[in-house]
């Protein structure tokens, strides 16, 4: 499964995951209040009606035994530093001391794309960067020539998180008020696991899907609920 972008070459896919992920926390909930193991319990069909009530009460440690990972490719080192901050997860992300980056491959804002000057300046720029790098990589080792690239530039990545770190993850990076690109990955994220596992992802998303909005005066002012029955 997959979720693309047009422009901006972002590509999102789910490599692998938990196998029946809804089931197996269901099972691991149920657990907590049976006589039975969870290997017990695993086929009693009762996903939505235990399931959903225990991550609607907040009570998230049994998702943590669900497990996503997703290759990510196209996005911006603006993105991944941003991505990084997220502790409780695993990331694997393409090197530039190892990996040459011959050919300018780099995103492009929208609002640089709206405006003809800024777009001329912005590509322009690129293709002087590109040119610096590739003949100092010619003088200096590329680990070093790299330090010249911009954070713009393009890189693959591999992440992978349990449920209840993509649960906070969502909260913060769907809401209106995240930054584009890491807003625009999160979604794509949402949406490929509402597929695999829709109960414990079925309230996923911004604060606003579940509630007041948390940010107070910083509210945007757009609550999103729509994402609550959709896919994003």
């Amino acid at each position: 499964m997959e979720q693309k972008t047009g422009d901006t070459g972002m590509n999102v896919r789910l490599l692998a995951h938990t196998p029946d992920a809804d089931a197996v926390c269901t099972a691991a909930g149920r657990s907590c209040y049976s006589e039975r193991p969870s290997a017990d319990l695993l086929r009693e069909n009762d996903n939505e009606k235990v399931l959903g009530v225990i991550v609607g009460m907040g009570h998230h440690s049994v998702i943590e035994h669900a497990v996503f990972t997703f290759s990510v490719e196209g996005v911006s080192r603006v993105l991944t530093h941003q991505l990084v901050r997220h502790r409780i997860a695993s990331f694997s992300q393409q090197s530039q001391r190892y990996v040459p980056l011959k050919a300018p491959t780099y995103v492009v804002p929208d609002s640089v794309k709206a405006d003809p000057r800024s777009a001329a300046l912005y590509e322009n720029t690129m293709e002087k960067i590109w040119d610096a790098y590739n003949r100092l990589s010619e003088i200096v080792p590329a680990e070093d020539a790299r330090y010249i690239l911009p954070n713009g530039c393009t890189t693959n990545i591999t992440i992978t998180m349990n449920a209840r770190e993509l649960l906070h993850f969502f909260s913060l990076r769907c809401c209106e008020r995240a930054q584009w690109e890491i807003r625009d990955l999160s979604e794509k994220m949402l949406a490929l696991c509402k597929e695999v596992s829709p109960v414990i992802f079925r309230d996923a998303g911004p604060p606003c899907v579940r509630g007041p909005c948390p940010e107070g005066k910083l509210s945007c002012g757009r609550p999103r609920c729509s994402l609550r029955n959709h896919a994003v």
